[in-house]
């Protein structure tokens, strides 16, 4: 059985999310990722997005944290500032995140890319900042990070801290008074990271079939520690693939785009439609 990239990704995340969970997800691989869980081994998890929608069974792809889907059939259709309330009262079990940049400690960059010789007000790269990712990073009892392994993204030290990890070791958290547990585990293209529980340090721990530890050395921008039980990510399953798609029937996030372009209204409106019965029938 051939997997893509994004269904291993999609698989490994959701493989990380318990039953009985409050999951506070965004749009793309943490949302399929949601869904795989709650369908499969999680069924009491509910997830909540940032503009409101709660325990939702969206019956297609949310386009954003605002679209409609992100309240089908859901428990609650609130606000934004209720439901990032509620991850500072500590109701949020897990939250999944991304970022441009992360340290070793789990700190996280989505504000500029400064680059050399740049300053902070006139960046090489600005990115669209925060959102409700200082909120979920400082609050949820515990965080999952998905990012694609590039160079220039697991760096030594951040251009900018916008969402805080074990900041700069053990201690720090609670020193400046955030509540949650901080991160748990990087889940990448190549490889899953976690973090050790006396260093809070991030260390590599599982690496999909394939990919090497000096591949993902060659990546990593400081002196990357490897797990005395370095494990194989185990692969996605048949059941999993097939929520993935019903979900996602054209492609958005499991990587189709391509064809997307050559498509018509007609077959757009007709993939929609099956994509709305099929999960009909899985609810």
């Amino acid at each position: 059985m051939n997997y893509t990239t994004q269904e291993f990704m999609v698989s490994a995340c959701s493989r990380l999310i318990n039953d009985n969970e409050c999951v506070f997800i965004g749009v793309g691989i943490p949302l399929l990722a949601g869904v795989v869980a709650s369908k499969i081994h999680a069924p009491n998890s509910v997830l909540i997005y940032e503009a409101g929608g709660v325990g939702s069974n969206s019956r297609r792809l949310p386009w954003s944290i605002s679209d409609n889907a992100t309240t089908d059939n859901a428990l609650m259709a609130t606000e934004l500032w209720r439901v990032l309330g509620d991850v500072q009262r500590g109701f949020v079990d897990v939250a999944v995140i991304g970022g441009a940049q992360i340290d070793k400690y789990g700190n996280l960059n989505t504000t500029a890319i400064i680059g050399d010789g740049k300053t902070y007000q006139h960046p090489t790269i600005r990115l669209p900042g925060s959102g409700g990712g200082n909120d979920l990073a400082s609050s949820a009892k515990r965080v999952l990070i998905i990012m694609r392994m590039e160079n220039r993204k697991f760096v030594e030290k951040l251009d900018y801290i916008t969402s805080p990890g074990f900041i700069a070791g053990p201690g720090e958290r609670k020193k400046v008074g955030l509540k949650g547990g901080g991160p748990q585990a990087v889940i990448t293209n190549k490889c899953i990271f976690r973090f050790d529980s006396l260093t809070k340090e991030m260390y590599l721990d599982e690496l999909f079939p394939g990919v090497t530890v000096n591949e993902i050395k060659a990546v990593v921008g400081w002196d990357l520690k490897v797990g005395s039980n370095l494990k194989q990510v185990a692969p996605p399953t048949k059941e999993e693939i097939e929520i993935m798609h019903r979900i996602d029937p054209l492609g958005v996030v499991l990587g189709s785009k391509s064809r997307q372009e050559e498509q018509s209204f007609e077959d757009y409106y007709r993939i929609m439609k099956e994509c709305y019965e099929s999960i009909a029938l899985l609810i």
